[in-house]
């Protein structure tokens, strides 16, 4: 079980959304609605990520180069510009055609060139997973030789993607800006403090097994010591150790998954309450949707209601 993998397919709400901007200085956008994890990748030239006003600097200005990535993972405002003194407007992509995955734009001027790839992961709100919640407002990552090649190949190969768009690039472009999400995580958590909590997490053989068997098996009547003798260790030494990496006991995050579960099931699916309840280890619909009601105060019903009129 890939622990990671199901958080995002479980937090993700359709499908990234995402535009290729090409300017000349002097220029800047701001991004002020931004509905999950905002990310920017600088494809060619340079330029600066800045709070969108002196009134709100929740981050000091960063100066990105070619093949620096960004992501503002609690979807953080902010701005993108040439230089940060230069006046904003809104960012405003628009569709080549209504099922085309990515936008354009174009900023002329007599300036230096830059292209960017801006855009942003749809990510569940409600009950976010704590892997998610623990991301920093800025996580820039920068194109330093030797670090992080696997994520700026993949940069590379985005900007050639959306540059030339070959044949079948509608059909690589999404998956390769998915993969990209993967990528920014991985070297985030790689270079996270143990203090951080989701790195020691996953990171630890012992919490990694007991996660991989919550996450396989969320339907099962877990205890604390079954989830111990699968980790190989002592119940009371399981429960202390799972406690301090992942930030909640063991019983916790089994509920939290189980209604993570069933949360997506109710967007993804037309199943049963019955068949939810099943999967999400509960003997009853009646059950499963007190539990539900009680974690998302709302009914099931009208969770999948809501869900599938935001998609």
């Amino acid at each position: 079980m890939d622990v990671m993998a199901d958080i995002l397919a479980a937090m993700r709400i359709g499908r990234p959304v995402a535009a290729r901007t090409e300017t000349h200085a002097p220029w800047g956008l701001r991004f002020t609605h931004i509905t999950g994890a905002a990310f920017h990748v600088v494809l060619q030239g340079s330029c600066w990520l800045l709070p969108p006003s002196e009134d709100s600097a929740t981050f000091e200005p960063v100066e990105l180069a070619p093949g620096d990535v960004v992501l503002l993972g609690r979807g953080t405002a902010h701005a993108m510009a040439s230089a940060p003194d230069v006046p904003l407007i809104d960012f405003a992509p628009t569709r080549d055609t209504p099922s085309a995955p990515f936008g354009q734009m174009s900023i002329p001027g007599a300036g230096a060139r830059a292209v960017t790839l801006c855009g942003a992961y749809l990510l569940q709100r409600h009950r976010p997973h704590p892997l998610l919640t623990g991301l920093p407002d800025v996580l820039h990552l920068p194109a330093r030789p030797g670090r992080d090649p696997g994520l700026h190949a993949l940069t590379t190969l985005l900007g050639d993607e959306l540059e030339n768009r070959p044949p079948g690039s509608t059909a690589v472009t999404p998956t390769l800006v998915d993969a990209l999400l993967v990528y920014m995580l991985r070297a985030w958590l790689r270079d996270a403090s143990p203090a951080d909590g989701w790195s020691a997490a996953l990171a630890d053989p012992v919490t990694a097994r007991a996660l991989a068997a919550i996450h396989e098996h969320p339907e099962r009547t877990w205890t604390v010591g079954q989830l111990g003798a699968v980790a190989g260790l002592s119940r009371a030494a399981f429960a202390r150790r799972f406690t301090a990496l992942v930030g909640e006991p063991p019983l916790t995050y089994l509920t939290r998954w189980r209604m993570t579960t069933a949360a997506r099931l109710l967007r993804d699916t037309d199943k049963p309450l019955a068949q939810l309840a099943d999967a999400a280890g509960y003997g009853s619909a009646f059950a499963f949707a007190k539990a539900f009601r009680r974690e998302y105060h709302m009914t099931p019903g009208h969770y999948r209601a809501d869900a599938r009129l935001t998609e």
